[in-house]
């Protein structure tokens, strides 16, 4: 088997997208409207019964008490607690249009609060907010329920409060341990805070709980990072997400205060990589793929061990291809072959339900060639290979003379031993799991016309 070298991250680490959808969402377009949205919601609804899909729903909850420099998140930085109360009612009325068209008690199976910060609100809020959901849907057993917390607004009080409400799944968002890497992106939470809030979690009973962690941040070194990495270990979450920090403060004004000269070199931030993959994987941890990993035992490694992995905008999941409805500005949601996002400001966001319209403002309705090249992309992302006769006998297409120049593009990964191609189909290897953005890319009719690829961030 090919070994990871530093050449060959350095080489294939190149911009990509991250593909939590295909086509995404940079080629969405304002033509697509709140008419072809809501469509899509009555076809959905026509189709109840064996033909509909499993739905999710995605809250947005954009408030934050106070500024990550890092974070490219729609976001509000506030210290003002009460406009989360207007914030739900503008949530409830969107809930209310969308059941015109749906029809109420669609069943749901997985929930995600995300931001932002979900925690910002309050706990008599937090009921509101699920009581609304749960009268408006049917929210089953046994499916994945999560919330993103930041330890610095919770306590071993809250976290039960969150089990009681029905919450079975936390995400922590932790960066990094190091006070001083915490001081210059400007999050301050102490090591023993998080490890408390972990171990009390376990106590309540949370099915999994995942950390987030940065690479590539101000003031981060190989030698501070291996410290946050040993740290990592001793805590063992259930999952790890491990995202490589994207500098681009053009597109992301909190950036702008982060001092350029203090992001590691990009030898470094390779090195990093590196001693994370290795560190993690000797811990015990399986590689899900991209940025995720998970303890044998996680219902995410058992997918993936099981060839059920699926992937949504919330990254990696267990659950079946589902019909993602998404609430909240900015947020972004996919109801059969459309996508579609929110206004992106609070203003635009309210002012379009006041006038009594769902608060789309763009979207995409996926043509044929768009449908067959995501049945590719998502194979090779969750299932990390795919067989030419699959695509053939569900698209009436012959795979290979389909995609002739896709096919020719991988010849440099399988002469790196990244992806195996036969005369049946496409297999990512062990080594090329790593790499699999890059794999993906490889059938993205749109990057591969795009000479501009600089707003994605790395793909390692």
């Amino acid at each position: 088997m090919t070994l990871m070298t530093t050449e060959l991250l350095t080489r294939f680490d190149i911009p990509g997208p991250r593909y939590t959808s295909y086509p995404t969402a940079d080629r969405f377009v304002e033509a697509f409207t709140t008419a072809d949205y809501i469509q899509a919601l009555e076809q959905r609804r026509g189709a109840l019964g064996s033909l509909a899909k499993p739905l999710s729903l995605y809250v947005h909850i954009p408030f934050c008490e106070s500024l990550c420099y890092y974070c490219a998140c729609n976001k509000i930085i506030t210290k003002h607690p009460e406009r989360a109360t207007a914030y739900l009612d503008y949530l409830t009325r969107e809930v209310a249009l969308h059941v015109e068209h749906l029809g109420v008690g669609q069943p749901v199976s997985q929930l995600h609060l995300g931001g932002g910060t979900p925690t910002f609100l309050k706990d008599a809020e937090l009921v509101t907010l699920m009581e609304m959901l749960k009268r408006n849907f049917q929210i089953v057993p046994g499916g994945e329920y999560s919330i993103e917390v930041d330890p610095r607004t919770v306590d071993a009080q809250r976290l039960a409060f969150l089990a009681q409400l029905g919450f079975n799944r936390l995400s922590f968002g932790v960066q990094d341990f190091d006070p001083e890497v915490q001081a210059a992106v400007h999050r301050i939470q102490p090591a023993e805070q998080v490890f408390n809030l972990v171990a009390e979690a376990r106590k309540i009973g949370f099915e999994s709980i995942n950390v987030d962690l940065i690479y590539g941040l101000p003031k981060q070194t190989p030698a501070s990072f291996e410290r946050t990495l040993a740290q990592i270990n001793e805590l063992r979450p259930d999952r790890i997400a491990l995202y490589a920090y994207a500098h681009l403060p053009a597109r992301f004004k909190p950036q702008r205060r982060i001092h350029a000269a203090d992001l590691p070199m990009p030898g470094d931030k390779v090195s990093m990589l590196a001693q994370s993959l290795a560190a993690l994987q000797n811990a015990g941890y399986v590689y899900v793929g991209m940025d995720h990993f998970a303890l044998p035992d996680d219902a995410l490694a058992v997918a993936k061990r099981q060839g059920r992995l699926h992937r949504n905008f919330q990254g990696y999941s267990t659950q079946p291809d589902c019909d993602l409805i998404a609430l909240g500005v900015s947020a972004i949601g996919r109801v059969g072959s459309t996508y579609s996002q929110n206004a992106k400001t609070m203003s635009e966001y309210c002012d379009l339900i006041d006038q009594g319209q769902l608060p789309v403002v763009r979207g995409l309705a996926l043509s044929r060639d768009d449908l067959i090249r995501r049945a590719v992309i998502m194979a090779l992302m969750c299932q990390g290979q795919l067989q030419f006769e699959s695509i053939n006998l569900a698209w009436l297409i012959d795979f290979k003379t389909y995609f002739k120049v896709e096919l020719g593009r991988l010849a440099d990964m399988q002469a790196q031993g990244l992806v195996e191609l036969s005369d049946t189909g496409i297999a990512v290897t062990p080594m090329g799991w790593f790499f699999v953005r890059g794999v993906a890319m490889s059938f993205d009719r749109y990057v591969q016309a795009d000479a501009n690829r600089t707003r994605f961030s790395k793909i390692i």
